[in-house]
């Protein structure tokens, strides 16, 4: 299954829990994300370069064997440029299957945007194919979105952090 992230992290989060099917402890749980998703914010989202309108999956929660739709809407503040990039982490339980740094502009590709990107309204859909055979557990992603672009205390500017855990039960 392909990682694919257009609204930098809440695609990312989301196919990464549909990819990788895991995640990090989300630290909040009063930072939901609108839409119907099992996806919440890092940390507030008030100075993030990207204002999410809305995810929704279909079906939510993701489902082993079938297809997973992902509708997201939202507005970059400021435009997205080649050296952006997302710090992936999925868990499954306590256990790290990925701790990996992405290229943001590469993975656009897979849900037919390209850098740069923004400032200004953006909205994808990407159906993505969840594999039958998914061990069951509990998994958490964390998909933690930069610019590469530093701020004045040379730390890369935000665009987005995301979390999302996703169950899947014995023989669903």
């Amino acid at each position: 299954m392909q990682l694919t992230t257009v609204f930098l992290p809440l695609l990312v989060s989301t196919l990464a829990a549909a990819r990788f099917l895991g995640s990090q402890t989300r630290l909040t749980d009063d930072l939901p994300v609108p839409g119907d998703n099992p996806l919440h914010y890092c940390q507030s989202p008030t100075d993030n370069i990207l204002a999410i309108d809305y995810v929704d999956l279909s079906p939510n929660p993701p489902s082993p064997g079938k297809k997973l739709t992902i509708e997201a809407s939202g507005t970059f503040s400021e435009k997205i440029e080649k050296g952006a990039y997302v710090v992936l982490t999925v868990k499954y339980g306590l256990i790290t299957l990925v701790h990996q740094m992405e290229d943001l502009c590469e993975q656009l590709q897979n849900v037919d945007k390209k850098c740069p990107i923004g400032p200004g309204s953006v909205k994808i859909t990407k159906d993505v194919d969840i594999p039958a055979q998914i061990p069951p557990g509990k998994y958490t992603t964390t998909a933690d979105v930069y610019t590469g672009v530093k701020t004045k205390d040379g730390k890369d500017k935000k665009i987005t952090c995301l979390t999302a855990t996703v169950t899947f039960a014995v023989g669903r």
